[in-house]
């Protein structure tokens, strides 16, 4: 498993950084990718609906539940 990696990003008009393992930032870049968004906005996204978790668990547990709904959609 890899370290975690920082990344800053201006999310609502304000500097932030979150620190992922390389495989949730691979993962994040895929969907944003496949949604034809930059991944600051994608970021953004999670950021709005979030609530009171940190920022970088909130990226983690979204690129997992958007992951088992697509396997879910596939019968997986």
């Amino acid at each position: 498993m890899s370290r975690p990696v920082k990344r800053s990003f201006t999310i609502a008009g304000h500097r932030t950084s979150i620190s992922l393992e390389a495989a949730f930032w691979d993962a994040l870049k895929a969907v944003a990718a496949a949604e034809r968004t930059p991944v600051a906005r994608l970021i953004g996204r999670i950021d709005a609906a979030r609530g009171a978790s940190g920022l970088s668990s909130a990226v983690r547990v979204w690129v997992l539940q958007h992951y088992r709904e697509i396997a879910r959609s596939r019968g997986s």
